[in-house]
């Protein structure tokens, strides 16, 4: 009888076990198909009295392969969302009909035309057609960068959406599967896993996260980023992320909130965009190393050639006969007030005119180091910084950054070619902090200043003129004109068609020079424009003919050259120089250009800009500047190489996520091959105990029998 039930049990339990097994291979074979799915196995422990022990089902994984095809899940998230957003803005500026390369040569051509009749107004006006469809160009540019930023904010809001419903669904899972294992230790609750292995999955391409077993082995999981901030905790407790941002308000940026039960206090966690990995990493890399350079040096580039042409332009005399002005309209900007700045103290800045080569990509933060007793600031400190906020570094590694600015009342002139201008009546503290970002938008705020062709100043407004007694071979070789401001800064034009009198000069003896007259060959004297004239100052060891103006404000006496003149920026702002050699009473005299219509030297110039560098090449003002083409090339390229590069970088880590699924899959992915083998050794393991099972119960039959 004893024999007998021992056959029962041995046979029961192994009909049993390869039901298990026909179980567990079936369920493979269906969830084939099942993404994230896990292939399970079923394993038996021997009975020492005989038959199959207990048995447990687990899913087979290498945690390995799981963790390598994570880390490439990620690398493959972050250089897809690089590569397509930075290809995106590769094609725009490929593009030839938005190639500022081209238009700048049309503008030029343009110049260069004009400069062969400068009073064809038909000639003019193409100039300025030229120039308008340039700035268009830049401001579509401009425009498309500026609805990407706005487009990548929608996206990070979506996909942190994503991010924090993921974050905690694998809190949930985690209570869920801590629950389940509890009620049933032999049994992997395999569902919830993979499900959770899934959501991980997800987040992992979204950013780079560090996935550790729970130290209590109750089957939860930690989720930490990979730069060590907590996501997901074993309790099932979770982080969430959410966007802040400081002064600029198009900036966004990210931050880690705690969501602790209770009165304890939760808090935010600056995190650092650069070290998040996958999509998320990807749009902020993105942003902060392409989209916000570009922007800016698209700006750098626009507002160079605007104050280019301006200040050109000012140094010419117009159809009209007047002084040139400005071409097109530089844009004033509006700080930005920082957290703890009150809103309603404002700061303005400006281009300084005649420094956009100066200018340079950085954005400022302006600290107000003291104020006066009503207010207002006289002291600040002003730190260049790059587009994504960080501080730009010197040749050394040092910060730039300006301490202890005296500024005051109106606009002050900071390093970097702009001014600022606290508009308040008061109210402004030490320590109050402000964002200046010249160059971000500046492209697309650009316009025209005229739209009459008279405008263009394409003559010098003076002319240097030989003395027709001359007995020397001496000629004008070049004159130059370098300031025609009309006031406080005054050249020596008075703004009426003519240079300063004695009446009207800074000094109050003599006019501005007007004359030019040689003692000997190495000696000569400047003379103003009064009847009989007189003598502003005698230069004496002459050994060239060149900026006679300049040798005699450097080296002048007997008078000395007036100290009214020297005190000045830039008096009388022109100057001229000769070729060959002048003998004791030759002169050369100097007066406005009266009807000089058709003279083309300041079109010349004006042309001249293209060669010319006027882009600065970076922060440090050690280094030189670039042409406007060269800058533009310098821009494409840039971003042309990262674009291919990272096209050729998510191929890599594409090929490489390829390697790792097929490794985890290996172990962890169903083999329809390997489960049909399976299927036909359990059926036939199954029917084997069931003959066993049989075979019991007629000897069991046969026992009975005998005993009746």
């Amino acid at each position: 009888m004893m024999k007998s039930i021992d056959l029962f049990s041995i046979a029961t339990s192994g009909v049993n076990a390869s039901s298990k097994l026909l179980q567990t291979t079936s369920n493979n074979i269906a969830n084939i198909n099942t993404e994230g799915y896990v292939r399970e196995r079923t394993t038996f422990a021997n009975n020492a009295l005989g038959g199959v022990g207990q048995s447990t089902t687990e899913r087979v994984i290498n945690v390995f392969a799981q963790n390598q095809l994570r880390r490439d899940i990620t690398q493959v998230g972050e250089l897809q969302a690089f590569s397509d957003k930075t290809t995106q803005l590769d094609n725009l500026l490929a593009n030839e009909a938005n190639s500022i390369a081209a238009g700048l040569s049309d503008f030029f051509a343009s110049l260069q035309t004009a400069a062969t009749d400068p009073t064809n107004l038909a000639s003019r006006e193409s100039v300025l057609a030229r120039g308008e469809s340039l700035l268009q160009r830049m401001g579509s540019i401009s425009d498309f960068m500026s609805a990407k930023e706005e487009e990548l904010n929608l996206e990070f809001t979506s996909e942190l959406v994503r991010t924090n419903n993921l974050i905690k669904n694998i809190g949930e899972l985690n209570k869920a599967i801590i629950v389940a294992k509890g009620s049933n230790p032999r049994e992997e609750p395999s569902a919830l896993l993979n499900e959770r292995d899934k959501a991980i999955n997800e987040l992992a391409e979204l950013m780079s996260i560090d996935v550790r077993e729970s130290t209590n082995n109750n089957g939860a999981v930690m989720v930490n980023l990979s730069s060590g901030e907590s996501l997901v905790m074993e309790n099932g407790s979770f982080n969430v992320f959410e966007l802040g941002s400081d002064a600029d308000l198009d900036f966004k940026q990210l931050r880690l909130a705690t969501s602790f039960n209770g009165d304890k206090q939760n808090t935010s966690i600056n995190i650092k965009e650069s070290e998040l990995g996958g999509t998320l990493g990807g749009l902020f890399r993105f942003r902060d190393e392409v989209l916000g350079t570009v922007q800016r040096d698209m700006g750098q580039l626009a507002l160079a050639f605007a104050d280019a042409v301006n200040s050109q332009n000012k140094m010419g005399m117009d159809l009209d006969l007047q002084l040139g002005g400005n071409i097109f309209t530089l844009p004033t900007f509006q700080g930005l007030n920082y957290e703890g700045t009150p809103d309603n103290l404002p700061v303005t800045g400006r281009i300084t005119e005649g420094a956009g080569n100066e200018l340079t990509d950085a954005d400022y933060k302006i600290t107000v180091d003291a104020v006066d007793a009503a207010g207002l600031p006289t002291s600040v400190t002003v730190e260049m910084l790059n587009g994504d906020g960080t501080p730009k570094k010197d040749a050394s590694g040092n910060n730039i950054a300006y301490n202890g600015l005296t500024v005051g009342a109106g606009f002050n002139e900071l390093p970097g070619g702009i001014e600022i201008e606290f508009e308040a009546a008061s109210g402004y503290s030490s320590g109050d902090e402000f964002l200046l970002q010249p160059t971000k938008n500046a492209a697309s705020l650009i316009g025209t200043a005229t739209d009459r062709p008279e405008d263009l100043a394409f003559a010098s407004p003076i002319r240097v003129e030989p003395n027709q007694a001359n007995l020397g071979d001496a000629t004008v070789r070049s004159h130059v004109v370098t300031n025609t401001e009309v006031g406080a800064e005054a050249s020596a034009f008075n703004g009426s068609g003519g240079i300063h009198s004695v009446a009207e000069s800074p000094s109050a003896t003599v006019g501005a020079p007007a004359q030019v007259l040689f003692t000997s060959a190495s000696s000569f004297q400047v003379l103003d424009n009064a009847s009989p004239p007189n003598v502003i100052t005698n230069v004496t060891g002459v050994t060239d003919y060149n900026n006679l103006l300049a040798q005699a404000q450097a080296n002048g006496s007997s008078p000395a050259w007036p100290a009214e003149f020297s005190a000045l920026d830039d008096y009388p702002g022109y100057d001229f120089s000769l070729q060959g050699e002048p003998v004791a009473g030759d002169s050369f005299s100097v007066s406005y250009n009266t009807n000089g219509t058709s003279d083309n030297t300041n079109a010349v110039e004006l042309a001249k800009l293209q060669q010319e560098a006027l882009v600065q090449l970076s922060s440090n003002s050690a280094n030189g500047e670039r042409t406007l083409h060269d800058a533009y090339a310098s821009l494409v390229g840039k971003v042309g190489e990262e674009a291919a590069t990272a096209d050729i970088s998510l191929q890599a880590a594409d090929a490489m996520r390829v390697q790792s699924q097929t490794w985890f899959d290996s172990v962890s992915g169903v083999n329809l091959d390997e489960e049909a083998a399976n299927l036909v050794r359990y059926q036939q393991s199954y029917a084997a105990a069931a003959r066993i099972l049989s075979t019991a119960q007629e000897v069991f039959d046969t026992i009975l029998s005998a005993a009746r």
